[in-house]
């Protein structure tokens, strides 16, 4: 019998983002590039969320939103 160990990130997919960062309805930044692995578009789209707020010193409350497309890379 084979057996080997598969990590979680070997089940998810890498997604890529680059584009406007907008804060409430303005654009913050008019393009923003990053890359993270997740399970659904929709998840990526909020790790990155995350990630710029973290980044960029913004409070956990803040509307961040990433307007534009989201792409699967692998």
């Amino acid at each position: 019998l084979l057996s080997f160990k598969m990590d979680k990130e070997d089940c998810m997919s890498q997604y890529r983002y680059c584009g406007p960062v907008k804060e409430f309805d303005n654009i913050i930044n008019s393009k923003w590039e990053a890359t993270t692995h997740a399970f659904t578009e929709a998840k990526a789209r909020n790790n990155l969320v995350y990630r710029y707020k973290r980044e960029h010193g913004k409070a956990a409350d803040c509307k961040i939103t990433l307007p534009g497309k989201m792409e699967m890379i692998g």
